[in-house]
């Protein structure tokens, strides 16, 4: 099978000036490089349109105050949700850590149990980590199929009336393995159980519905996206956001303060103490309405084409083991022989290919794997079979320069 020729154009690389020619980025799965659209978004909010949000009452504030508003509605639509059920947080991090600050805090108890899985980024795991030990919960860790799936049927049978929280990842960001969240979440449910779901890797990749998913909570990232670094969102339903305490104090997030007793702002605004990340907000918008009008489905198709060629063209290599499912959405992780990582994506940078290698914020997976990293190849909109063409080429060279 020739799988270039499955390859869906996307012709965008153009818009990013972030990618000179003959340089190949393939770290999409770390931060996504960024289209002009949301450059220039960025850049006329912070020279044109600045202001400050929710309190000034001039009209530039309050022109502020639409935008931010406006997108808050926008980004919750890149994942089927509504705008009251949207917090913007710094990061998919700090959603995470604040459904554990706040919900996790008043609803788990001791003898209470989490489950999450064992391809999890350290940011679905040490949040847990530490509301167990606040609390007195335990956690429990599904296992992963051969091929580097969440084993739903694993998780059926280890699911039990003590486990308060299900939390999984919508996309390995190692593997690229894609979960079937509402299979998953319907299991979560049937023992009475809440879903969270990492969808770090997701959003940017596949269509995401959290209606149609049926999940408690979802949390991403706007860098990822094709946005800013620095916010992120959580989207949950909004009564379990109404019924969660502040997570953080300070301005913003209050209705009355007096040195009696506060009281706070309705959700999602109690989420969000202190002056925001108003431009990044503004940024994440422009990125949810590039990403919309691009269409995931069609990145999706894009990058499934470009994994099925890269993984057609790595298997050709002697020596290279690759991980994951071959229809992983939009990344590729192996190893070339006993030659680290570290040293493979040294090489590969001098050949004018960038990838990430190590652990991946994912140790305890290598630990699974037995490897102390693997090399990730992760690609975008932008990327196309030559940046494919390149990797090989640079990897023909590490076996040259390691024998």
């Amino acid at each position: 099978m020739n799988a270039l020729a499955n390859i869906a154009a996307l012709d965008v690389r153009a818009q990013f000036p972030g990618l000179p020619e003959g340089w190949h980025y393939l770290d999409s799965a770390a931060t996504a490089q960024k289209p002009q659209a949301v450059i220039d978004a960025i850049t006329r909010a912070y020279a044109h349109d600045y202001a400050t949000v929710h309190r000034g009452v001039y009209e530039r504030s309050a022109a502020m105050t639409r935008s931010y508003e406006e997108a808050r509605g926008a980004v919750a639509s890149l994942v089927g949700g509504s705008a009251e059920g949207l917090v913007f947080t710094r990061g998919a991090t700090e959603a995470i850590n604040l459904v554990a600050a706040s919900w996790g805090t008043t609803n788990l108890k001791a003898g209470d149990r989490i489950l999450l899985s064992q391809l999890e980024h350290h940011s679905n795991i040490v949040p847990w980590q530490l509301l167990a030990d606040k609390v007195g919960a335990a956690i429990d860790v599904c296992p992963i199929t051969a091929e580097g799936r969440i084993d739903l049927g694993a998780l059926e049978a280890m699911l039990t009336e003590e486990h308060k929280l299900v939390a999984l990842a919508h996309v390995s960001n190692v593997f690229g393995s894609v979960l079937d969240a509402a299979e998953a979440t319907r299991l979560a449910h049937s023992v009475g159980a809440k879903m969270l779901i990492d969808g770090c890797q997701a959003v940017p990749r596949i269509d995401v519905d959290v209606a149609a998913i049926g999940c408690d909570f979802y949390a991403f990232s706007a860098h990822k996206a094709y946005g800013p670094t620095g916010i992120g969102a959580l989207w949950a339903k909004p009564d379990l956001l109404d019924a969660m305490p502040p997570y953080q104090g300070g301005g913003s997030m209050i209705d009355r303060v007096t040195f009696e007793g506060t009281t706070y702002a309705p959700a999602p605004t109690r989420f969000e103490a202190g002056t925001p990340h108003i431009v990044g907000a503004v940024g994440f918008h422009a990125a949810a309405d590039w990403l919309t009008g691009l269409g995931r489905e069609a990145v999706h198709t894009h990058e499934a084409g470009l994994v099925a060629f890269a993984r057609e063209e790595l298997s050709k290599i002697e020596g290279l083991t690759l991980y994951g499912p071959d229809d992983s959405a939009g990344i590729v992780s192996f190893n070339l022989g006993d030659v680290h990582g570290h040293d493979v994506a040294t090489i590969l940078d001098d050949a004018g290919v960038a990838v990430r290698a190590g652990h991946h914020c994912a140790q305890p997976l290598m630990d699974h794997l037995g490897v102390p990293a693997t090399v990730r190849a992760s690609f975008a909109a932008h990327s196309g079979p030559e940046d494919v063409a390149a990797l090989v080429e640079g990897l023909h060279k590490v076996k040259r320069i390691f024998g």
